[in-house]
This record gives C-alpha cells, sequence and structure tokens, in this order.
C-alpha cells in the first residue's frame, strides 16, 4: 500500500480504538519496509492528535481517549523493536515525567521510547510526579537534563518550580531542563528559563543530541 495511505489508514482505526486493524496495519508497515519510526509520526501520533481533537470539541470523551490510547500503544509494540539504534558514543542520561498533578502521558512515554532508541540512559517517573522528585532523580542519575510535560494548564507551574528548587539548591547549571505538552510554548518556556522546547518527541530527542553536540 502507497505509504500515505497506509499510515491514514494507522491514524483512521487509531480513532475508530480498532487495535487489531491498528497491530495488522502496523506490521504490514514493517512487512513493506517503511521506517518504525516513520510510521509511528506519520500514522500513530496523527491518530492520536485527532483524537485529541475530538476530545477537546467534546465529541470524544475519556473511555474514547483511553482506548484509543490503547489501540496506538498496540502499534507502538509492534514498532519499538524495529525502531534503529542510534547509538551517540557517551550516554545521554534523562530524568523525564509529568509533573505533579497530571497523568496525561502519552507524549511523555513517545519521548522516552524515542530517546532510548536514540541509546539514551532514561529514567522514567512516570506521571503525577512529585515535583522534588525531578531534582533528586537528577542529582541520584547524574542526568543531563531533566525533561517534564503536561498537558494541562494547571499544572504548568510546577515546571517553574522545579527550576527554582535547582536554583534554590545551587546546580541549576548541572542540568539542561526541557519542556513539552499541550499547553507548553516557547514564551513560555523563556519566561520560567528552561532551555530548550520542542513540540514532538522527535524533535525532542534531535534537540538533546544538539545541546551535548553530538549531532
Amino acid at each position: 500500500m502507497e505509504k500515505e495511505k497506509l499510515f491514514a489508514a494507522i491514524a483512521e482505526n487509531v480513532v475508530e480504538m480498532e487495535e487489531e486493524a491498528v497491530e495488522e496495519l502496523c506490521h504490514q508497515a514493517l512487512d513493506e519496509g517503511y521506517d518504525a519510526a516513520e510510521t509511528i509520526n506519520g500514522g500513530l501520533i496523527p491518530g492520536m492528535d485527532q483524537v485529541s481533537a475530538l476530545y477537546e470539541s467534546g465529541e470524544y470523551f475519556l473511555p474514547e481517549v483511553l482506548t484509543a490510547s490503547y489501540a496506538m500503544n498496540v502499534g507502538i509494540d509492534v514498532l519499538k523493536p524495529h525502531i534503529k539504534q542510534e547509538q551517540t558514543g557517551e550516554k545521554i542520561r534523562v530524568v523525564i515525567g509529568v509533573v505533579e498533578g497530571d497523568t496525561h502521558d502519552i507524549g511523555k512515554n513517545l519521548v522516552r521510547i524515542m530517546s532510548e532508541s536514540g541509546g539514551f540512559e532514561v529514567n522514567d517517573l512516570g506521571r503525577d510526579v512529585p515535583l522534588d522528585d525531578f531534582v533528586s532523580a537528577a542529582e541520584e542519575m547524574n542526568a543531563d537534563f531533566i525533561c517534564m510535560s503536561t498537558l494541562m494548564t494547571t499544572t504548568m507551574g510546577g515546571m517553574k518550580t522545579v527550576i527554582d528548587k535547582l536554583c534554590e539548591k545551587g546546580i541549576r547549571e548541572k542540568y539542561k531542563v526541557m519542556i513539552g505538552g499541550g499547553p507548553i510554548s516557547q514564551k513560555f518556556a523563556d519566561e520560567i528559563g528552561a532551555d530548550a522546547y520542542t513540540t514532538d518527541a522527535a524533535s525532542a530527542v534531535r534537540k538533546m543530541k544538539e545541546i551535548k553536540g553530538v549531532l
């Protein structure tokens, strides 16, 4: 099947919450020689973007969003083992999580998957992460990056709190702080003093490599 049509079909079946169809189409993409990461970015993620839009418009509710995310995750499970490993030499160490008060972790999970596929060492703190845990985990791991995400405007302030905690401890310069998520913008990143902001998982990995000088 033509790549664009196949990716559109994957996206459509994510929206329709058809797990078996998503699984079958992702296997088909691999069989036809399409790149696994490109299939995620061109099929699965646009599907979830449509689901998010339907949720925001009131056409979908939380049960539909969760079921669609299960369908997407089935596709990711098929594709993840086939993502090309890109070793970066010295491992880039990353602490990542969804800030306290937010349980939306699809975007965060995609960044983790793409980071691990890029050869990064990743400590995934999960979702609804207490803000102090970002700092303690970064210290314990001797991380290069602290990556935070949220899809809620009410929890955005937690990102600034983490940066403030790093400053208070006198360790702000040890870490690069990257933020992302639906309501986040470059303007907000600049306002709170974050080092980087990206709009998607592939850009996040590329930005971290760029900052570490391995691109």
